[in-house]
């Protein structure tokens, strides 16, 4: 019964911490969008850039594509990514507007710059950390975001690839009705969002994969277990030229912790062997999962 309870104490923490992730992410977003969107004029990707298309060549107004637009992808990432991610979708759909309003009319007739190189670089830095975090936290803020994310569920295409591929169509669509210089500085945007959204899906989660081949394997496996606290595993290799067979002790480690290895294994073997490799993205016990000590 104690355990059922913290446990549940635990599952409303994370979820209130998730829901205040998503707002951040979207108050963010919206402030980004107050101060060097729409003072510039920029030119919009994503669901409003179809809203536009769409309201200069069959006079549909923007609202209402936006509307129904936001309804299909909401249906779509019901069915395709769960009911909890459609519901945290919901509040970013509701809470956005919201949010834009607000920021529009705080920030007022004030203009930050009206340097229009400066105003991308800016808006794209912004919308990138915003839709990192609000992906991260398990949600979207609705529209042309769900696509992406159902691609990567199908087809393990990253969320920034995608997007920054329909985002460049979208685009490109616009040069016969906008200017066409201010559909480059919107390009600059996207590429710049797009690769601060990639980092900030990936902050946190690189970590170093290190193979070490030493006759003294059993030492290094017990010093990274007592001295690192991380797991190893023990890989039975033969060698290429004597076909001597022997271990090979496997291991993942934070980056921080790298050099501290290094320097543990030259200390008990200065001839180890190392191959490391950078990995995306870990899960398990002592990453995802807390240790558990006995």
């Amino acid at each position: 019964m104690m355990e059922t309870t913290v446990n549940q104490k635990q599952k409303y923490r994370k979820l209130a911490v998730k829901i205040l992730t998503i707002l951040v992410g979207l108050t963010c977003y919206a402030i980004g969008t107050a101060l060097f969107v729409l003072p510039s004029d920029m030119i919009a990707a994503g669901t409003t850039g179809l809203a536009l298309l769409a309201e200069h060549y069959w006079g549909l107004p923007l609202s209402v594509f936006v509307a129904a637009f936001n309804v299909l992808m909401f249906l779509l990432g019901l069915a395709e990514l769960g009911k909890e991610f459609a519901l945290s979708t919901l509040i970013a759909t509701f809470y956005y507007p919201f949010a834009l309003d607000q920021a529009i009319r705080i920030v007022g007739d004030w203009v930050f710059t009206e340097d229009p190189m400066l105003c991308a670089i800016f808006a794209g830095l912004m919308i990138g950390f915003s839709l990192g975090i609000v992906i991260r936290a398990g949600a979207s803020t609705g529209g042309m975001d769900i696509p992406p994310l159902v691609l990567r569920k199908r087809l393990g295409i990253p969320v920034s690839v995608s997007m920054y591929a329909f985002d460049f169509v979208i685009l490109l669509t616009q040069l016969t009705f906008r200017d066409k210089e201010k559909i480059l500085y919107g390009l600059i945007m996207v590429m710049i969002y797009t690769v601060v959204l990639d980092k900030v899906l990936m902050m946190g989660t690189r970590q170093m994969q290190v193979k070490i081949i030493s006759e003294r394997y059993e030492e290094i496996s017990e010093m990274i277990q007592k001295k690192l606290d991380r797991g190893t595993t023990l890989l039975h290799i033969e060698g290429g030229h004597l076909k001597k067979p022997s271990k090979a002790v496997l291991s993942v480690v934070s980056a921080r912790e790298l050099s501290k290895l290094n320097s543990l294994v030259m200390e008990l073997d200065e001839n180890a062997f190392m191959i490391i490799n950078q990995v995306g993205e870990v899960h398990g016990r002592g990453f995802t999962l807390t240790k558990k000590y006995t």
